[in-house]
């Protein structure tokens, strides 16, 4: 009798506010519903109670709120030292909903059939209209968020990552709070030799809604921009990739009171301490370039 091939095991890290228990329940369930193995689940409250869950999710309540990096990264630990008791890890944002029962069979077979495979994003779509935005494609050329393709970054509340990827480059940073922290993980995981993939069928239902709700947003960008820059790039590049976006922000004309907030991330970003600083390889940077995405726009 021939031995059953195990399947690779999935978690799923959730963090909360609490604010939303009936789209949390929504979402635990589209997890639940997943085909083949049982998908394990920590929801971690980020400085919130966690609203009642279904019984075998675990959860877990931070005193404080960590910010979307330091909160993911309490659930990655939960799984074993950098997530390493599962072999995929999908992040998920509280308001979203897996569209399809096949995402994580989906997610075990990419990762099976590319051993250099170490992140995957995924499509996200309003569940009204079934639009994607063109931010919510993580590349350049976005007008088609139909196509899958390699990447160079990848969505923070819709992704799956190989968790030898976070055993070997380490986690998000915590430092970032809010913005930026999935980029400098993927800069972190190509310099290692991983790739990343958009995936257009991999599908999680979120509302539309405008990155710029959030109070701590412009301010926020702008730093994390200039951290992700002092931590990751050639010192070369640095300053091309920063005046780029300097360019790019002034283009978009925001509203003063917006640039204000803008200006006084960026100075924030060059004056206080940003992590360690691990440059990537001009090999690397290479990569980015034929990716299509050259780490300067």
């Amino acid at each position: 009798m021939s031995t059953p091939v195990q399947q690779p095991k999935v978690g799923a890290v959730i963090i909360t506010m609490g604010n939303r228990p009936q789209e949390l329940r929504a979402l635990l369930d589209s997890v639940a519903k997943q085909d083949g193995d049982p998908v394990e689940v920590v929801v971690v409250g980020n400085g919130a109670p966690v609203p009642d869950v279904p019984p075998g999710v675990r959860t877990i309540e931070l005193p404080e709120n960590l910010g979307i990096p330091g909160g993911r990264n309490v659930g990655i630990e939960a799984f074993g030292p950098g997530g390493t008791d599962v072999d995929i890890l999908l992040f998920l944002d509280d308001d979203g909903l897996l569209a399809h029962t096949d995402t994580a069979r989906l997610c075990r077979e990419a990762f099976a059939a590319d051993p250099a495979l170490g992140i995957i994003s995924f499509r996200i779509a309003d569940p009204d209209t079934g639009v994607t935005q063109r931010r919510h494609v993580p590349r350049l050329r976005a007008s088609d968020p139909m196509r899958s393709s390699r990447v160079t970054t990848f969505l923070g509340g819709a992704n799956a990552v190989r968790t030898k990827v976070l055993e070997q480059v380490g986690g998000l940073p915590d430092e970032f709070f809010y913005a930026h922290e999935e980029t400098d993980l993927a800069w972190r995981a190509l310099n290692a030799g991983w790739m990343i993939d958009y995936r257009a069928d991999m599908v999680l239902y979120h509302p539309t809604t405008a990155p710029s709700r959030h109070a701590v947003y412009h301010r926020m960008v702008a730093r994390n921009r200039v951290w992700l820059a002092r931590r990751n790039l050639p010192a070369l590049l640095v300053p091309v990739y920063l005046g780029v976006w300097l360019l790019l922000t002034l283009a978009r004309r925001p509203s003063r009171p917006a640039l204000k907030a803008w200006f006084g991330g960026f100075k924030e970003g060059w004056t206080s301490p940003c992590g360690p600083r691990r440059p990537m390889s001009w090999r690397t940077v290479w990569r980015l370039t034929r990716l299509g995405r050259p780490p300067v726009i």
